[in-house]
């Protein structure tokens, strides 16, 4: 189980739609970008965490630069979500901010081939269609 990538996918849906309730509630006393700052400030000392007690820290120049820059700029990609992400949290609804975000789940798809030369069946297509109408639809006014 702890070796399918289907568990972990399911997980972590799971704990993306805590993290949309709870950040809507905390959110709500104070300033989104500070919200973010905080959040960050957290992940980054439980990642730390993680990757010490599993000793997954790497030799030091072992990384290669490609991953580097690479991983820099999900990161970069990934802090101007959040603070999009918390701003539409301030403004909107949960229930109406959090679908509209996994239209992530389609531009990933579209990405995905487009730039890594994924392969996605008619089958494939007509789910992301459905998610991306589904995600339209609940976020509608």
């Amino acid at each position: 189980m702890f070796d399918n990538w289907t568990f972990w996918a399911l997980l972590s849906a799971a704990f993306a739609a805590l993290t949309a309730i709870l950040a809507k509630v905390g959110v709500s006393g104070i300033g989104s970008d500070f919200a973010t700052l905080v959040r960050t400030m957290v992940i980054l000392a439980f990642a730390a965490g993680v990757v010490a007690v599993t000793r997954g820290w790497p030799a030091p120049g072992s990384v290669p630069a490609r991953t580097i820059v690479f991983l820099v700029l999900s990161g970069l990609a990934t802090g101007a979500s959040w603070l999009c992400y918390f701003r539409a949290l301030k403004l909107g609804d949960a229930a109406r901010v959090a679908p509209i975000d996994k239209l992530s789940v389609v531009l990933v798809a579209v990405f995905g081939v487009a730039f890594l030369g994924e392969r996605l069946a008619p089958l494939n297509w007509l789910g992301i269609a459905l998610i991306a109408a589904g995600a339209i639809l609940v976020g509608w006014r």
